[in-house]
């Protein structure tokens, strides 16, 4: 993959296309007035890193599976200066605020959770990873990639800090794919969140792209130039209204769980145990783990090879057969992934409702499945062009007016906007 990019102002329709010059513009108006309200006049210089949506494998990262990840068109944008100090101070209207002493880089308890130990985590990987002293700098944040929506926004915020710093202290010499393990380590380190690369490596190299993490410090990643609007149809990604930000331990549980399987029969990552291992063990793999364990561990193996399928469609142009895996996906992530709601969430079961009022709207056209992590957040949906505002209007009456969102592909990664 290529460096860092440096955008044009000319070029700004591959950071945000679908959306006029003049939204544009006043994008980036908000980031450098929130800039000059916070930290007083100066000339700050721009970056931007998107959200990603997830179109195949769920839960597969971390066990250095396969993914089909995207870039979309909602992005944080950060207004960065020097300020000469030995201090990185952060204000964010989605994130809160951070200040950080680069003296002392070590991860520190009193930080878990707060965007503090996203930026204290992203310098410390630069500096072990010999690219120099990280400077410090004065940003601002203005983010469209909202918090708890199954977007990754966190995997944004950690990418943009990374980006920030490669333009800032660096030269922007910098690879995307170490922008992104950069926050993957700051989220598993420093934050303390236990995550896969997915997140960040879309939210970095941008554009929809397979990855294979069978090796996950240099995972294989390959560019799909794919256009659903040449097939008729437009992504949807919609607001179930059940918040996914306070469910770690939910989360942990798939990879611990998923592991504990794979440790049984020697290896460390389901990824490194042949399939037809597992199935021939199956019956004595039951009681040393959970049988919630084991149905996870099949969800992982079939949608390893739906990932498979769904890039060859995809190559292929077979956009019926790229749906057909989307619908599986979808229905596996339900019955043995388990991650529609919470296990004790007998009232609030948001997801799972929102995609069956889904899958009664397509009617059999189009496709639908639970998006990211899972537990809430958002689910994702192809839905037809010709139906897309028929489908918004009935989708609404379940989930809320703006709670349905059709998304475009971003071409472009983790950037800085040269004005």
């Amino acid at each position: 993959m290529e460096n860092n990019k440096i955008v044009p102002r000319t070029e700004l329709s591959r950071l945000y296309p679908g959306i006029s010059g003049e939204q544009i513009e006043k994008r980036l108006v908000l980031a450098l007035d929130g800039f000059n309200c916070v930290y007083g006049k100066a000339r700050p210089r721009f970056f931007s890193a998107p959200g990603r949506t997830e179109l195949g494998g769920n839960h597969t990262d971390h066990q250095r599976g396969l993914v089909i990840a995207a870039a979309v068109n909602l992005d944080n944008v950060a207004a960065a200066f020097p300020n000469g100090e030995n201090v990185i101070r952060i204000f964010s209207d989605t994130h809160g605020s951070a200040s950080v002493d680069l003296s002392e880089l070590s991860p520190r308890e009193s930080d878990k959770g707060a965007p503090a130990a996203l930026v204290r985590g992203v310098a410390e990987y630069f500096t072990k990873q010999g690219f120099g002293t990280v400077g410090g700098f004065d940003a601002y944040i203005s983010g469209q990639v909202p918090v708890g929506s199954g977007l990754s926004s966190s995997a944004a915020f950690e990418t943009l800090i990374a980006s920030v710093m490669n333009g800032l202290c660096f030269d922007g010499k910098i690879l995307s794919e170490t922008l992104a393990h950069a926050g993957q380590y700051a989220e598993n380190v420093h934050f303390g969140k236990p995550c896969g690369l997915m997140d960040q490596m879309a939210s970095a190299v941008g554009g929809i792209i397979e990855i294979d993490f069978k090796n996950p410090d240099v995972p294989k990643i390959e560019r799909l130039s794919v256009d659903f609007s040449d097939f008729g149809y437009v992504l949807c990604i919609i607001d179930t209204g059940a918040k996914h930000d306070h469910l770690g331990d939910e989360y942990a549980a798939i990879p611990t769980e998923m592991s504990s399987v794979a440790r049984l029969l020697g290896a460390v990552k389901l990824r490194d145990v042949p399939p037809e291992r597992f199935y021939a063990e199956l019956f004595k793999l039951r009681g040393p783990v959970s049988d919630r364990a084991l149905l996870r561990a099949m969800h992982f193996f079939n949608e390893n090879e739906r990932v498979l399928s769904e890039t060859d469609a995809l190559k292929c142009g077979d956009f019926e057969r790229f749906l057909s895996r989307v619908r599986e996906s979808g229905r596996s992530s339900w019955t043995l992934l388990q991650n529609i709601y919470p296990h004790e969430s007998l009232r609030d079961q948001s997801a799972a409702l929102t995609l069956a009022w889904c899958e009664r709207l397509l009617d059999n056209s189009g496709a639908c499945r639970i998006h990211g992590g899972g537990f809430g957040g958002t689910i994702q949906a192809f839905v037809k062009v010709s139906e897309a505002q028929r489908f918004k209007a009935d989708m609404e009456l379940l989930t809320g007016v703006g709670s349905c969102r059709f998304l475009q592909i971003r071409d472009a990664g983790a950037v800085e906007i040269v004005l």
